[in-house]
């Protein structure tokens, strides 16, 4: 991308004094920013700590109560009053990808939605055409050209919505959660096209969950409760593990190994960078023996999946599955024409015992979402035979009878919500099956009891933060105490704490007998599952227990689907390669990784080291903010 605009030293954006209110609760306090053209800034926090409604100030969406604001060399807002020539003036210049992709896709046609912000800025048509085709290529859409983006997967929809973006050529690009929906390959690459935009002089704001993006970025900035707690370099705010423990967030995924293998008493200095990690614990491995048991091969042939069981499509069994297809296949209409038809699902087969916990897996639109709404009984297959609880899905009055046996937790549950309180709204599901109200309410209070929002039952589901609307979603569909509980990116868009809040809730509901099915772009989530389905451009590439679908042999494949493994084991393939005689088996979570580390160095004692503070020389600003923690 070409920016001609003329660039100056001045901040591109610059914040004073700034706060915002919601009613009576403060979204933004006293912000005081500045931000230099050509930056790389990423910020972070807990859900309802202010990074949404900052992003919308900086993009010129919102004007603030108290303060003022420049955005690219226009005085937009003067202690508190806004200038609406200048926000129109500025706006030019500015970009911004929502959360959700919904939010901001307003045309049926793929091309005419990109084309929509150049077209409002006067652009010439011929340069429109030449950008809309370039950003099509940038995101992976040039086969999508035409769709309607209704039709298309979320991460589909996210990657139409941050072309649109940049067919605008924004000096300042503010994107908000950009790859919550995309799968490992989606995210990679919209790291990679920042990486460019960087390059070439764009300043970009990105507000994210994932700890390991913001390794990227020249500059951390962490928000809590409205206000700055900690900014500098991202070296510098993760090393201030206790402030990130005290505002429930989360250090990356290096930064957590390096101190946790500090505190079992190996001799190394703590550091957030992968490089540097794996050459200190590469010098401490140089010197051991070789073990017993041999490195897997990174380069052996791809081991695919045991399709024969499915292929046979042997229906009769001792105990029925929860869920089971023979040939499935699905196709939605081409947005040009009627008659074409674009296959979802293609001739699968598969099978999810009884009180299992799967996660299904793949690539942004190989049909996961498709493949949930058919167990769900919201479509009927085009061909083929889907059982669930023995129910055949082919037929209206069949599918109906899973009512209340299976319970689906779409993307974005909260957006679910609707009633005058969060008792209402969890209590609706039951009495919408027949139960009396004095059961529907019973059954709602478990369920709000079982997700510990029973304190918040009288509150307006609306005035709860983002994790907690997305807990009382699911738990109006425990309320209906579903057989089979299916969740569709359950933690999209959480923070680490409301992640794993909701992981202990799906393990309890799991170990009751429920059988769990979760989608999910997380490795690190599929890994902890019992069973894997792995989609791959409608087909099954394979299934089988974490460990069968997580082998090293198969690194490249799944690269190759747009997926990836679970990161503790890129991690120790990526040691094994720095020293070739170890080896660390095959580690799928972090504390699997640490125990075959510490056994490697011969260090299973070390258990209750002293803790170690990491030792960085931080200049980050750190604010010690004045309310307790929750």
């Amino acid at each position: 991308m070409t920016n001609t605009h003329t660039s100056s030293n001045k901040p591109i954006a610059q914040l004073t004094n700034v706060s915002l209110w919601y009613k009576d609760f403060a979204a933004l306090s006293n912000i005081n920013l500045s931000i230099n053209p050509g930056e790389r800034i990423c910020i972070l926090g807990a859900n309802g700590s202010g990074k949404s409604t900052l992003a919308s100030v900086l993009c010129g969406l919102l004007a603030p109560d108290e303060g003022s604001i420049t955005l690219v060399d226009q005085a937009v807002c003067t202690e508190g009053h806004p200038n609406f020539d200048a926000y129109r003036q500025a706006r030019r210049w500015l970009g911004l990808v929502f959360q959700n992709p919904d939010d901001q896709i307003v045309t049926s046609i793929v091309e005419d939605d990109i084309a929509f912000g150049p077209e409002n800025l006067g652009v010439e048509p011929q340069e429109i055409t030449h950008r809309v085709q370039r950003e099509l290529h940038r995101v992976a859409l040039d086969a999508y050209a035409k769709a309607n983006p209704s039709h298309m997967s979320g991460g589909q929809k996210q990657r139409v919505a941050i072309a649109g973006a940049l067919a605008m050529e924004p000096r300042l690009l503010v994107l908000d959660e950009p790859g919550a929906l995309l799968d490992v390959r989606g995210r990679r690459s919209i790291m990679h096209i920042m990486d460019k935009l960087t390059a070439t002089g764009t300043t970009i704001v990105h507000v994210t969950h994932f700890m390991e993006e913001a390794l990227a970025a020249s500059r951390v900035i962490v928000l809590s409760h409205g206000s700055i707690v900690l900014d500098g370099t991202p070296q510098e705010v993760f090393s201030h593990t206790d402030t990130l423990a005290q505002l429930e967030l989360e250090e990356p995924f290096i930064a957590r190994l390096c101190a946790t293998l500090v505190k079992k008493g190996v001799p190394i200095s703590w550091t957030c960078d992968e490089k540097n990690l794996c050459q200190q614990l590469a010098h401490l491995l140089q010197p051991i023996n070789a073990p017993d048991s041999p490195p897997v091969s990174e380069t052996s042939p791809y081991t695919p999946a045991k399709s024969t069981e499915h292929a046979t499509c042997t229906l009769p069994v001792p105990t029925l599955p929860a869920v089971q297809a023979c040939k499935l296949s699905y196709s939605y209409a081409a947005a040009n024409t009627t008659s074409v038809q674009r296959p979802a699902l293609d001739d699968i087969s598969f099978t999810i015992p009884q009180g299992s916990c799967t996660s299904i897996i793949g690539q942004t639109g190989s049909g996961k979402s498709t493949l949930a709404r058919l167990i769900c009984g919201l479509e009927a297959p085009d061909s083929g035979e889907l059982l669930v609880n023995s129910i055949n899905t082919a037929h209206k009055r069949e599918r109906r009878k899973l009512h209340g046996q299976v319970g689906y937790v779409m993307q974005h549950p909260e957006r679910q919500l609707f009633a005058q309180t969060v008792l209402e709204d969890v209590a609706y599901g039951p009495k919408n099956l027949g139960a009396s109200v004095q059961e529907a309410t019973k059954q709602a209070c478990q369920a709000l009891q079982e997700v510990g929002l029973l304190h918040k039952k009288d509150a307006s589901p609306f005035e709860l933060s983002g994790g907690q609307a997305r807990v009382c979603a699911i738990a109006g569909i425990l309320a209906m105490q579903p057989k089979i509980l299916l969740l569709d990116e359950p933690t999209a868009g959480l923070d680490p704490v409301g992640r794993e809040t909701l992981r202990s809730l799906l393990n309890r509901i799991h170990q009751q007998g429920t059988t769990v099915i979760q989608v999910t772009h997380s490795m690190e989530e599929a890994a902890t599952s019992k069973h894997i389905i792995v989609l791959d451009q409608s087909h099954i590439l394979t299934s089988g227990t974490p460990r069968e679908v997580f082998q090293p042999h198969n690194q490249k494949r799944l690269r190759e689907a747009g997926l990836a493994l679970p990161y503790p084991l890129i991690f120790a393939l990526a040691l094994q390669k720095q020293v070739p005689h170890s080896y660390l088996g095959q580690p799928l979570t972090m504390d699997d990784l640490v125990q075959s580390l510490l056994q490697t160095l011969g260090l299973p004692s070390f258990s209750n080291s002293t803790k170690t503070t990491p030792e960085v020389a931080s200049s980050a600003k750190v604010v010690v903010p004045p309310w307790p923690f929750a």
